[in-house]
C-alpha cells in the first residue's frame, strides 16, 4: 500500500474507531505496558544503537543459541546495559557442559555486567552437550541463589512441547512452583508465542487449577511476514494456532504482507481484564520479522496511535512502520 493511499486508509479508521470503546483501547495499553523484547547476539552486531529503536529501561532478552558461544551472550549484555536497557540473557541447560562453567559463567555476569535477571531454558539442543538436561538441573546447583540472582524466568508451554510429554510438562510446572518457594529469587514463566488467544487462555486456566502460582510472562509475535512465522512456528513445534495460520496462511498473505498480533493481544488483553486470577502479567514479544519494525508497533500502541477496527476484533497502528 503506497503511503497516500495508507493515510486514506488511516484517516477513515479514525474517523469510525479511534474514539471507539474506550476500555477496550485502555486494556490494549495496559497489556502492553512495561513490554520486554529479544535479541540475539547477531542480531546485535547489525544494531549500532538499541537507543534509536527501544525506549531506556526496556527489559531485552538475549539468547544463547544452540553452537553459539555464551561469551557473546555475555557481551551483548553488558553492551545493553551500558546503553540503559535490562538485559535478561538466557542460560540454556543443554548447552551448559558442566556446573563449573555455569558457575564461571553466572559469576562474569555478575561481575562484568551486573545481572540479576536471567531465564533459565532447557535450551533447543536435542542432544545435551554436558552434564544437564533440564533447566530444574541448573536451579539445583544451587548456584542462581550464590550469583545473587533476584529475578529467574522458567519456560512454559501453552500448546505443549514436541520434546516433552504433556504428563512430564505438568510436573516440571509443579516442580518449578515447588522451587520457587524455597528460592530467594523471584520465579516467572516464559512462554514461546502463539497465534491465538483460545490456546492461551485454557492453558492458564488449567495450570492454574492445578495450583501454578508463577506469573506468565506471555510470548507474542512481532511484525513478521506470514512466511516467517509459519517457519518459526515450524522449527518451535508451536501447535494448534501455527496448524489455524497455515490454514489461513493463503487468504493472510492476500490481506496483508505483514501480520500484526493485533486480534491476539486484544483478545488476551480483555480476558486479563475480565478475570481477576488471570495469571498473564506481562508480554514478551518476539520480533521475528525484525526488532525495528516490532518495537514501532508496540510504541503505536503505548502512545495511543491505533485504532479498533469496525467489528472490534483487532485493531491498526496508524503510524507508518517502514
Amino acid at each position: 500500500m503506497d503511503s497516500a493511499a495508507m493515510k486514506a486508509d488511516n484517516q477513515a479508521m479514525v474517523a469510525e474507531t479511534r474514539a471507539g470503546p474506550a476500555d477496550a483501547r485502555q486494556q490494549v495499553v495496559d497489556f502492553l505496558t512495561g513490554f520486554s523484547i529479544e535479541t540475539t547476539p547477531g542480531s546485535a552486531a547489525k544494531i549500532s544503537d538499541y537507543r534509536d529503536h527501544l525506549r531506556p529501561g526496556t527489559t531485552i532478552n538475549v539468547t544463547h543459541l544452540p553452537g553459539s558461544d555464551f561469551a557473546e551472550t555475555i557481551v551483548t549484555a553488558k553492551r545493553l546495559k551500558a546503553e540503559g536497557f535490562a538485559p535478561v540473557p538466557h542460560v540454556a541447560a543443554r548447552s551448559t557442559p558442566d556446573r563449573r562453567t555455569l558457575e564461571d559463567w553466572l559469576k562474569r555476569l555478575q561481575d562484568d555486567v551486573g545481572v540479576t535477571h536471567v531465564l533459565a531454558l532447557g535450551g533447543g539442543v536435542s542432544e545435551p552437550l554436558g552434564d544437564f538436561d533440564s533447566s530444574m538441573q541448573l536451579l539445583e546447583t544451587g548456584l542462581f541463589d550464590k550469583y545473587g540472582l533476584e529475578t529467574i524466568g522458567v519456560a512454559g508451554h501453552p500448546e505443549g512441547s514436541p520434546d516433552i510429554a504433556d504428563p512430564a510438562l505438568a510436573e516440571a510446572l509443579a516442580w518449578k512452583n515447588a522451587f520457587a518457594e524455597r528460592s530467594d529469587a523471584a520465579f516467572y514463566i516464559a512462554t514461546q508465542f502463539c497465534f491465538e488467544a483460545a490456546p492461551i487462555i485454557e492453558w492458564d486456566r488449567r495450570i492454574r487449577a492445578a495450583g501454578n502460582r508463577l506469573p506468565i510472562h506471555i510470548g507474542v509475535p512481532g511484525l513478521a511476514t506470514i512466511k516467517t512465522l509459519l517457519n518459526h512456528a515450524r522449527a518451535c513445534g508451536v501447535g494448534p494456532s501455527m496448524r489455524f495460520l497455515t490454514r489461513q496462511a493463503t487468504k493472510l498473505a492476500k490481506l496483508m504482507t505483514v501480520n500484526a498480533p493485533d486480534r491476539l493481544v486484544l483478545d488476551l488483553a480483555r480476558y486479563r481484564a475480565e478475570d481477576p486470577d488471570c495469571g498473564i502479567r506481562q508480554v514478551h514479544v518476539y520480533p521475528l520479522g525484525g526488532l525495528r519494525k516490532s518495537a514501532a508497533w508496540v510504541y503505536g500502541v503505548l502512545d495511543g496511535d491505533f485504532a479498533l477496527d469496525r467489528e472490534g476484533k483487532g485493531f491498526k497502528v496508524l503510524r507508518e512502520i517502514a
